[in-house]
């Protein structure tokens, strides 16, 4: 299991845990060998009543979070998901992005990295701002272009890293300029992921393809497109929860279709 990867959720404080149990979720189910939730010993009880096959880390203070994050060995990280705004999240995401391991950066971790310091990542991050976070971020561009691609590229080149801007028509950005565009167009069902937590599963289905070793250019745009299809294929009514259980039949699906056809008898 090891060999497929440990993806690892960043939880925030007690009470605050469901959007880190979605974005485990996801990286369970896109195939990451093993996945923890990592948190703070007092929402350690929620978190353990409702996850399984998702192990639960826990550290005891705040001065301790860096040593127990680099002790359980991540392939990839995900931080931001119900992390919150205050200054011990924001001390543990200072202390997170000391890591050099490929890393997703989502909501609550986007807001914080707007409103201090400018931090450079490295090219191994990918950050999934909405269309409110990159305003936080990247203001000042606001006023000189409405281009999505443009802006995708420019905070890019201003964090580092790849960026994955979302909308109905997704860009996701490389420091390099380099871009791709994963539209919601062909899915008829796509404006049901405009529902809470969508955006959190859509970070943990990146952060376990990063943990499976997948260039994070390319864990963006094959997590994007993965997100659109489980929505378009449970259709009407989708919550969350509904898309990590849908990643079994859509992977199903591409399986057999790159799967050479054996000829028939006789032929």
């Amino acid at each position: 299991k090891y060999m497929h990867g440990h993806a690892v959720i960043i939880s925030g404080p007690a009470g605050q845990g469901g959007a880190a149990r979605l974005a485990a979720r996801g990286a369970l189910r896109i195939g990451a060998g093993v996945v923890s939730v990592l948190s703070a010993a007092d929402a350690v009880a929620e978190h353990a009543a409702q996850l399984n096959a998702i192990m639960v880390k826990t550290y005891d203070r705040a001065d301790t979070y860096l040593d127990r994050l680099i002790a359980l060995k991540p392939s990839a990280i995900c931080i931001g998901p119900g992390l919150g705004l205050g200054d011990a999240s924001l001390a543990k995401l200072q202390a997170t992005l000391t890591c050099a391991i490929p890393m997703c950066i989502d909501a609550d971790a986007i807001t914080l990295i707007a409103a201090n310091k400018p931090h450079v990542l490295r090219k191994s991050t990918v950050m999934t701002p909405h269309e409110g976070e990159m305003r936080r971020l990247i203001p000042h561009a606001f006023e000189q272009t409405t281009c999505r691609v443009s802006l995708a590229q420019i905070a890019a080149k201003a964090m580092g890293c790849v960026v994955l801007f979302k909308g109905a028509d997704t860009v996701i950005a490389q420091p390099s300029g380099a871009y791709k565009i994963v539209t919601s167009q062909p899915f008829e069902h796509a404006a049901w992921l405009a529902t809470a937590g969508s955006g959190d599963v859509l970070s943990g289905i990146i952060t376990g393809l990063l943990a499976r070793g997948c260039h994070a250019a390319d864990a963006a745009a094959v997590g994007a497109h993965l997100h659109l299809q489980c929505a378009d294929a449970f259709g009407p009514g989708l919550i969350a929860e509904d898309i990590p259980e849908m990643l079994p039949r859509i992977l199903a699906q591409g399986l057999s279709r790159a799967r050479p056809q054996r000829p028939e008898k006789g032929q």
